[in-house]
């Protein structure tokens, strides 16, 4: 059994929780943060990447601004909301609450 297709879902259901947790380090381009995905088991694709951006922006957890680059045209940088920093700091509570149940239950 493919372990990573099993777990697949989960994947999914982590990665607007990672994106969060990329951005708040520091206003981040889209292309930096599938840099930091793709080096994990979090690898994703532009076309999974943008539309999650696209709706975190309409829920108002993210916000960007437009930066020049050497390398081409301006770039959309992102930056976590007041409302974002909020969830990211819920999601991890009950991430941490998560990972807590799971060592609880292996134990005799």
């Amino acid at each position: 059994m493919d372990l990573s297709e099993k777990f697949t879902p989960i994947r999914k259901g982590l990665l607007e929780f990672l994106v969060l947790k990329i951005i708040a380090a520091h206003p981040v381009y889209v292309a930096d943060i599938l840099k930091k995905l793709n080096a994990t088991e979090f690898s994703t694709q532009e076309g999974t990447l943008y539309p999650l951006m696209s709706k975190m922006r309409r829920e108002e957890l993210v916000d960007y601004e437009w930066k020049e680059s050497a390398a081409g045209p301006p770039r959309k940088y992102y930056k976590l909301t007041s409302k974002g920093q909020a969830l990211l700091q819920e999601t991890a509570a009950y991430w941490q609450k998560i990972n807590s149940t799971v060592k609880k239950l292996g134990q005799p």
